[in-house]
């Protein structure tokens, strides 16, 4: 099936879990980049694969590789000074992007990849609090939900002008008390039945 002339035989072969590992090296030279894709997308691809797809010349088949969990930090550091944003947004959200790559990617001039490293588990707590003051309200939407945010931080967010902020400072698990008591009073009504769903 991986030599289908159909191009949806190809893609539904490329992005199953069960295809062996030989017809996902078959198919990661694919004539069409939409099954290159999905084998870049598949967690059972061999990571020398992964580092050859990282060159491609489709940018959603290098962003792939760099939300790809088995990519190796090597690639991930190249890929994170990638021409294409979407690219570099796949670097920040990846959980083995190593921290100096991440915080490289905090002072990146497109707002959805400084978000991706807002939501990284291993992003710093002081890019996480610079963060917090970004521009951008899905940036620091990303600080609010990251459940390593420190608290004075989550405070701070509390205060927000952008609701959605807000609502999610008030479904982060870490939020104090107070802050939650305060936001338990929002005049949004959404964070106000998150807040007093984590009070009580």
């Amino acid at each position: 099936m991986t030599n289908d002339d159909n191009y949806y035989v190809r893609c539904g072969v490329a992005e199953n879990p069960n295809t062996p590992v030989d017809r996902l090296v078959q198919l990661s030279t694919d004539k069409d980049s939409g099954v290159r894709r999905y084998v870049a997308r598949n967690p059972n691809i061999p990571v020398d694969r992964l580092v050859q797809l990282s060159t491609d010349g489709d940018s959603d088949v290098r962003r792939y590789v760099a939300e790809n969990p088995n990519t190796s930090v090597d690639v991930l550091v190249k890929l994170s000074t990638d021409e294409d944003s979407g690219v570099r947004r796949g670097v920040a959200q990846n959980p083995n992007t190593p921290v100096d790559g991440l915080v490289q990617l905090s002072t990146d001039g497109d707002s959805n990849v400084r978000r991706g490293v807002a939501q990284n588990h291993n992003t710093p707590v002081d890019v996480l609090v610079k963060l917090s003051t970004d521009e951008d309200w899905e940036v620091r939407c990303g600080v609010a939900r990251n459940p390593n945010t420190p608290v004075d931080g989550l405070v701070k967010l509390s205060t927000d002008k952008n609701s959605d902020v807000r609502e999610y400072v008030a479904q982060n698990a870490n939020t104090p008390m107070d802050a939650l008591v305060t936001l338990s009073r929002d005049s949004n009504w959404i964070v106000r039945e998150f807040a007093r769903a984590l009070i009580h």
